[in-house]
């Protein structure tokens, strides 16, 4: 996988978590475990991609 193509995926899923986190905040009764772990799993990627980036 090139170097632009893990980019791209990673932006996918992060864009993908945030719709998910979108919903579930937007939920009659939010999971507040489900939030927070949908929060931690962007901040990873979105370290990921810094240091993709940085480099």
């Amino acid at each position: 996988m090139s170097l632009l193509d893990r980019v791209q995926s990673l932006k996918a899923k992060h864009a993908a978590l945030e719709a998910a986190l979108e919903d579930e905040e937007h939920r009659p009764l939010p999971d507040d475990a489900a939030i927070a772990e949908l929060k931690r799993k962007k901040l990873k990627i979105k370290d990921e991609l810094e240091r993709i980036v940085s480099h």
